[in-house]
C-alpha cells in the first residue's frame, strides 16, 4: 500500500505553503497526500490579504471522515489560526496511531500572523505534547518559550526549552541565522546537526510546511525520526536552490525540482 499522510492546515490561493505545498511535497515524495482545512487564505507572493478559519466542527468532519476510512501513516499539522482549532486538533492527533509532526506555524514568510496570540498557551500545553516531532523557527520559538537565538550556540538552548513541553523530537530550524543553514534535532539526549549552504535565493516560500511535510512523508514510509529529518533537510535544500520568482514579491521554493533533471 502507498503510505498515507494527512496534512492539517491552511490553505494557500497562491500555492507556495500551506496545503497546496504540503500535497506537492507528498506527491514529490512518493506517498498518497491527504488533507484538512483549518483556514482559507487571501494569499499571494506579496503576503497574506484575508484570511478566514473554519468552524470546529468542520475540522474534526474532515479528519474523522478521512482517517476513519482511509487510514493514515503520518500527520502533519501547520496553520491552526485558533485556540480553539489547536486544542480540537491535539485532541485528534494524540486519539490517532500515527508520528505526527507539528510545525506550530506563527507567521507568514511575508511577516502575517496566521496564529492568534490567544492560542499560544494552547499550543505549548495540548499540541506540542503531542507531537513526535515538532518544527519551530527561530521567531516561533521566541514566541512560545521567550528564548532568542542568536548564533548556533543558542540551539541547545531553545531545543531544550521546547522539549519541555512535551515533543519526543524538536528539530530548531537555524535558517534565520547567518552562514551555513544549521538546524538541530534532538529528543533531549541524541543530537543531530544538519548542516547545508546558504543559497543566495530570496524565493523561499513554502520552506517550513514543505520541510514538515517532507519528515512526515519519511515516518509514513517507516524511516526513523533522524533518518526522515535529514532527507528532508536534502529536498527542502534544493527546493529551496530552485525556488522561482512569481508575482511581484517571494516566490516559492520548487516541489518538483528533482523532477526537472
Amino acid at each position: 500500500m502507498i503510505p498515507r499522510v494527512l496534512t492539517v492546515a491552511g490553505s494557500d490561493s497562491g500555492g507556495g505553503a500551506g496545503i497546496q505545498a504540503d500535497l506537492k511535497t507528498m506527491l514529490a515524495h512518493g506517498v498518497h497526500g491527504m488533507s484538512v482545512i483549518t483556514a482559507v487564505t487571501a494569499q499571494n507572493s506579496l503576503g497574506v490579504q484575508g484570511a478566514w478559519e473554519l468552524p470546529v466542527a468542520a475540522v474534526r468532519a474532515q479528519y474523522r471522515s478521512v482517517v476513519d476510512d482511509i487510514g493514515v501513516d503520518a500527520v502533519k499539522t501547520g496553520m491552526l489560526a485558533s485556540a480553539e482549532l489547536v486544542e480540537a486538533v491535539a485532541e485528534l492527533i494524540s486519539s490517532t496511531d500515527a508520528p505526527a509532526v507539528v510545525d506550530p506555524v506563527g507567521v507568514s514568510k511575508h511577516g502575517d500572523a496566521l496564529l492568534a496570540a490567544s492560542a499560544l498557551e494552547s499550543v505549548r500545553t495540548k499540541l506540542l505534547p503531542a507531537a513526535t516531532v515538532a518544527t519551530p523557527n527561530l521567531d516561533e520559538v521566541a514566541q512560545l518559550t521567550g528564548v532568542h537565538v542568536e548564533s548556533e550556540d543558542d540551539l541547545r538552548r531553545a531545543a531544550a526549552a521546547v522539549l519541555e513541553y512535551g515533543p519526543r523530537w524538536v528539530l530548531i530550524k537555524g535558517g534565520h541565522l547567518s552562514g551555513d543553514a544549521v538546524d538541530l534535532l534532538t529528543d533531549g539526549s541524541a543530537e543531530h546537526w544538519l548542516r547545508a549552504p546558504r543559497h543566495d535565493n530570496r524565493h523561499t516560500h513554502g520552506t517550513g510546511c514543505t520541510l514538515a511535510s517532507a519528515i512526515a512523508s519519511g515516518l509514513a514510509k517507516g524511516l526513523t525520526v533522524p533518518e526522515a529529518v535529514a532527507a528532508a533537510k536534502e529536498y527542502v535544500t534544493g527546493a529551496i536552490a530552485a525556488g522561482f520568482a512569481l508575482g511581484g514579491g517571494i516566490g516559492p521554493v520548487d516541489h518538483g525540482w528533482r523532477f526537472r533533471g
